[in-house]
């Protein structure tokens, strides 16, 4: 996947706001992998801030509705992972920034 298409992935990511802390899940470092396959295929490696998270089903739901936007996806699998553990160090500065944490 050239890195173009992963930046498309990654930007309709950004619209996929986590509905308790109101940031998106690129930004928080929630999505940890995207790959592409031939046919169309997009998998979706992600974590959520906590294992308990009951917004989880609505998170995955977001994400493929936001995937299915693009041509080049034909259909999107949610791999949720609980390794590497999600912490607050992952978030990008502007998350950081947004919440109040240093």
């Amino acid at each position: 996947m050239d890195e173009a298409l992963k930046d498309n992935i990654l930007g309709a990511l950004e619209n996929v706001i986590d509905p308790e802390l109101g940031i998106d899940i690129v930004n928080l470092g929630l999505v940890y992998k995207v790959d592409l396959d031939d046919d169309g295929l997009c998998t979706v490696e992600m974590t959520l801030t906590s294992i308990g998270c009951p917004l989880g089903p609505q998170i995955v739901d977001q994400v493929k509705t936001a995937l299915a936007e693009l041509p080049e996806i034909q259909d999107t699998e949610v791999n949720i992972v609980w390794n590497p553990p999600w912490n607050k160090d992952m978030m990008s500065r502007y998350a950081k920034i947004a919440l109040g944490v240093s």
